[in-house]
């Protein structure tokens, strides 16, 4: 099987076919460089015969260059006329058939994916990237581990580890699934139209087993959201809401062996989860 890639020239000469412009409500950016969407697909470690999701294939540079490294594809895509046209250009750039599946839908709301991919490979619109992230690892147990294009901010937020000034919400709620790290730089100039933002590639393996049931993961996210929404304050003002008063969080805090006096940034998913465990019965509204 040989399959060739996009060039610049006919990404420009597709969009024109399809009428399609880059929008910034879509956060579309397309990848006109090969060596880029290799680049990608290395630092995800994609392997022949296994099964790739790519969220927002776009004309389809990213997918051509994970279906020549020998893997299916289920590419999720939210512009029906991108989607449409997405199994002619593979076709086209000799795919066989079968090696590529076009769920059109939006990636937020779709809770199957045939084939049960266990690699997640995307170029993620940076208007949704986080939301979308967490969504596929919430909702696919099968996927192990991904690769993905987003915004540098996004990514250090993802890969960042407890002590750092970036480390936040999204930080602790990537982790509930497994470790991040990131994973090469991309620079601006491969995308049409040229972004104003940096991007970066962040990487994660999903850890073996459930950290914890559903319950606990809802609760433990939503002590999380509140411990950042008020990230200078102490651990016991700033979940005193969540629990109903700053003695019962106090009594939460004490029982999962933190310190009441510390802060958001501070604690490990462990430590978040562990507070999750200890609140006593249903959180507060």
């Amino acid at each position: 099987m040989t399959v060739t890639l996009l060039g610049a020239t006919e990404i420009r000469s597709l969009a024109g076919e399809l009428d399609v412009t880059p929008t910034k409500k879509l956060g579309q950016n397309f990848v006109v460089d090969a060596n880029t969407v290799r680049k990608i697909v290395h630092a995800a470690r994609v392997q022949p015969g296994e099964r790739v999701v790519e969220v927002g294939p776009g004309l389809g540079s990213l997918t051509l260059a994970i279906l020549e490294a020998g893997a299916s594809v289920t590419a999720v895509e939210i512009d029906h006329r991108l989607a449409s046209r997405l199994a002619q250009t593979a076709a086209e750039h000799g795919v066989p058939d079968g090696m590529l599946t076009v769920v059109d839908a939006d990636a937020l709301r779709i809770t199957e994916l045939p084939g049960e991919p266990t690699v997640l490979v995307a170029n993620l619109p940076y208007n949704v990237s986080v939301p979308v992230l967490l969504h596929f690892l919430e909702s696919f147990d099968h996927l192990q581990r991904g690769v993905v294009m987003v915004q540098a901010e996004v990514a250090e937020r993802l890969a960042a580890k407890p002590g750092s000034k970036i480390y936040g919400s999204p930080s602790v709620k990537a982790a509930w699934y497994g470790e991040w790290k990131l994973a090469g730089t991309v620079s601006r100039q491969v995308f049409w139209p040229v972004p104003n933002v940096d991007s970066l590639l962040v990487g994660f393996d999903r850890s073996e087993g459930e950290r914890g049931p559903v319950e606990e993961r809802l609760r433990t996210f939503e002590i999380v959201d509140a411990a950042f929404n008020q990230r200078r304050k102490m651990l016991r003002q700033a979940l005193s809401g969540v629990f109903g008063s700053s003695t019962a969080a106090i009594a939460a805090l004490e029982a999962a062996g933190v310190a009441p006096t510390a802060r958001g940034e501070d604690l490990t998913v462990d430590d978040y989860h562990r507070i999750a465990q200890h609140s006593p019965g249903p959180i507060a509204d």
